[in-house]
């Protein structure tokens, strides 16, 4: 691969959200054709924005960046904007291009076979599953057969068959591809290199290999660095014994004193910056609901999707304090249809107890209003607290005084769900509903969160595709709505 000619390079790039907002700083990084890279880094580092500069939708704010003659490139966002959940599914694909393709249909059908979904072309794009839309995402990059693919978060809530076809798909690529993931799993099962950005330093770091040996690599240079810093303290301390020692002298012997001061300033400023690792949110626990007794929620019956026809089944289920559900099953089977009715309320077949605080983790983050600033909505389920302390439970969540008076839409995928973590926490809730609430997170955070939903002690309704984070939590009871 190292032989293959440089398609994409960064010549010190450098970018910002105006000048409080410092993104990247002189990053320099290069691609070759037909390489598989992962572009890692914490929620927020700034990762969908290096793909926005490489579409073009963003420009630097200095330094160059290199695309080869007439490379053609295609993203799969992360989330299907809005706007579009009203288009027809032709009409979805017939967007990825600047120019109408008139005989898109056979187009069409090749590519929903690649990402084995099978649909109507005339289906309305809002009418797919989370996990369906995440097939569309991959599906509306690949149409427009790139020279270089950009995938953000490609496996966010696709189910397990979903994603080993995926993996399948990029092993036997033969393209270029750059993809953002936080599923090391995944990544490690076709990466050849990773590009992390430090939100630190803002620059990015390239590494060959894949992400397990980015960890060994930085691990060791994190104790190269200690290692080194270590040794140059210890000859300074010795310095300034002996500095010391010669300057109560007096005479000549103060010029010694003052050349070893001079030297001991110089191992000082030789001392290197030690790399510093991703931060991880703060431990936290989700208080319950005080007065809490008997049955929170009852299912007696729950709908779904099979041949696109709604199915009603049948179901005995009662949760109490510290009892929690799993629903399992595959994409478009109706998973989030019933979260969603459930925390409405809407649910046939279903009962929250009146007065039931309910907690909602919404996967495309709509109970959000994007319009909003970050503090304004903490603030809405507050309950009184100082805006020191609502700013502290913030921070918890990795949303800094920087952040904290920025519009909700401006945050990143995963920084919304760290909000709606932090929204949680605040509402006390007796009912915790969680639709995919791994998604965009980054896998350091996910133990803490694990270990939050484990101490709950309301009732709680999960639905997760992630095996390693349902693991760490105790299931009560699973609803298979496949079966």
């Amino acid at each position: 691969m190292s032989n293959q000619e440089v398609i994409l390079r960064f010549d010190e790039v450098s970018f910002g959200h105006g000048h409080n907002k410092p993104i990247l700083n002189e990053v320099d990084f290069s691609v070759r054709r037909g390489s598989k890279i992962t572009l890692m880094g914490q929620n927020g580092a700034g990762k969908s924005t290096i793909f926005q500069l490489i579409t073009g939708v963003l420009s630097p704010d200095s330094g160059v960046l290199h695309l080869g003659p007439g490379l053609t490139v295609a993203a799969a966002k992360q989330v299907i904007p809005r706007d579009q959940f009203q288009f027809t599914l032709r009409e979805f694909f017939q967007n990825c291009f600047k120019e109408k393709v008139y005989d898109i249909d056979p187009k069409i059908d090749e590519v929903l076979e690649v990402v084995n979904l099978a649909a109507d072309h005339n289906r309305l794009i809002k009418a797919f599953s989370g996990g369906q839309q995440a097939r569309l995402l991959l599906a509306s990059a690949i149409i427009q057969n790139p020279d270089l693919l950009l995938l953000d978060e490609p496996t966010n809530n696709l189910d397990k068959e979903g994603i080993a076809h995926l993996t399948q798909f990029l092993v036997d690529y033969q393209k270029t591809c750059i993809v953002i993931s936080h599923d090391a799993d995944f990544l490690n099962t076709f990466t050849q290199g990773v590009l992390y950005l430090d939100v630190f330093t803002r620059k990015v770091e390239q590494y060959t290999g894949n992400y397990f040996d980015l960890l060994k690599e930085i691990t060791a240079r994190i104790e190269r660095e200690n290692r080194k810093n270590a040794q140059l303290q210890q000859r300074i301390s010795e310095n300034k014994e002996k500095m010391n020692y010669f300057a109560n002298k007096g005479g000549k012997m103060r010029l010694v004193a003052k050349k070893m001061r001079t030297k001991a300033e110089e191992m000082e400023e030789a001392k290197v910056d030690v790399r510093k690792e991703d931060k991880t949110i703060r431990i936290f626990t989700i208080p319950c609901q005080q007065d809490l007794s008997g049955e929170i929620l009852k299912i007696t019956s729950f709908s779904i999707m099979e041949k696109h026809k709604s199915v009603k089944k049948e179901a005995n289920i009662s949760l109490r304090k510290k009892e929690r559900l799993l629903l399992v099953g595959p994409n478009g089977i109706g998973k989030t249809t019933l979260l969603e009715a459930l925390a409405s309320g809407k649910a046939k077949g279903a009962k929250i107890t009146p007065g039931v605080q309910v907690g909602y983790y919404r996967q495309d983050f709509s109970t959000l209003n994007f319009d909003d600033t970050v503090f304004k909505s903490l603030s809405s389920v507050a309950e009184g607290l100082s805006e020191e302390s609502v700013r502290s439970l913030a921070a918890g969540f990795l949303i800094t005084n920087d952040l904290i008076h920025s519009k909700i839409g401006s945050l990143s995928e995963g920084q919304k769900g760290l909000l709606l973590l932090a929204r949680i926490v605040l509402q006390k809730p007796g009912l915790l509903i969680l639709d995919e609430p791994t998604n965009h997170i980054n896998f350091r955070h996910l133990p803490v969160i694990a270990n939050a939903l484990n101490k709950y002690e309301g009732a709680m309704v999960l639905v997760s595709h992630m095996p390693e984070f349902v693991g760490k939590i105790r299931i009560d009871e699973i609803l298979d709505l496949g079966k």
